[in-house]
């Protein structure tokens, strides 16, 4: 809007001059009040239009400069994500083959005879090429939710919820820690959710599976949803030690891990997923978090219209 503004600014000095010397020729005009009056509402009204057809001309500039940048921003956005897509699909391609290698180099090794230091050191190996997997799986998921379309059909968020509890309950890393959910029943139960059961059940396992990794056990986990006018709201909160402030906004890129999540298990993906499948949703997701004291990641997805 600034440079309308500019605009009218420079163009006021050369008005009120034109206006000036219409009134100062006007002066040796016979029958000058008259004239006066009728030649001054003339110039104001053509000045009027003047400044209208400058400030209109000036107001086409900046929305067509808005216009472009608009669209600048969307092909570079796009450019990014198509480079993102193409680098997690090649590095998909360059790991696969080398982590069957070792897979299959382990299997060989299997009812050999080996001492307990070697033993040990199998079983390291072990554990890490399964991490490698999982962290292969992991991206492959999300090279491919990009592009993947959408079975968007309604989603009982009630059921839904109640399902990945159920399984997050008969986790080992669960014992010891109490999960709660909280749904509303009254005056009518949440409604249903456009979208693909399948990633959804996936955004809220890996939800519970971040709560988990950091609460400890004699502490609990809560679920809570509600209904907010065209949206659902889900709340997943723990008691864990919380994300440092520095750490809030990074924690949703691929493969960021915190301080204070080195040493826990995890490949660095899931939060990234969560992003991914809840923008692919129509939906939003952020965070709030209290070191030392606890998280809430808070979604919001849309009621699905009949």
């Amino acid at each position: 809007m600034k440079h309308w503004l500019w605009g009218l600014l420079a163009a006021a000095p050369v008005m009120l001059c034109g206006l000036l010397a219409a009134i100062l020729w006007l002066e040796w005009l016979p029958n000058r009040v008259a004239y006066l009056r009728a030649d001054l509402g003339t110039i104001l009204l053509l000045l009027g239009l003047l400044a209208t057809g400058g400030l209109t001309m000036e107001w086409l500039r900046w929305a067509r400069e808005e216009r472009n940048q608009r669209n600048l921003v969307n092909q570079l956005q796009s450019e990014t994500a198509s480079e993102r897509h193409e680098f997690l699909r090649r590095l998909d391609h360059e790991l696969k083959n080398p982590l069957m290698a070792m897979r299959a180099g382990l299997a060989n090794l299997t009812g050999t005879s080996l001492d307990a230091p070697q033993q040990e050191i199998i079983d390291s190996v072990e554990t890490q090429t399964l991490r490698l997997g999982r962290l292969l799986a992991d991206l492959r998921k999300l090279a491919e939710l990009e592009i993947r379309p959408l079975d968007c059909a309604p989603v009982d968020m009630s059921e839904l919820l109640q399902d990945v509890v159920s399984m997050t309950e008969e986790r080992p890393e669960a014992e010891g820690r109490r999960i709660t959910l909280t749904l509303p029943q009254a005056p009518w139960p949440l409604p249903p959710v456009p979208g693909d059961r399948d990633l959804l059940f996936l955004l809220f396992h890996n939800l519970l599976d971040n709560a988990l990794k950091f609460t400890q056990p004699g502490k609990t986990i809560e679920l809570r949803a509600f209904e907010d006018g065209a949206r659902v709201v889900i709340e997943v909160a723990d008691t864990g030690q919380g994300i440092p402030e520095k750490d809030a906004m990074l924690v949703w890129n691929e493969l960021y891990r915190g301080e204070n999540a080195r040493g826990v298990p995890g490949s660095g993906i899931g939060l990234a997923l969560v992003r991914a499948i809840t923008e692919r949703h129509n939906g939003e997701v952020f965070l709030r978090s209290r070191f030392g004291q606890g998280t809430v990641f808070t979604l919001r997805l849309p009621v699905y219209q009949k």
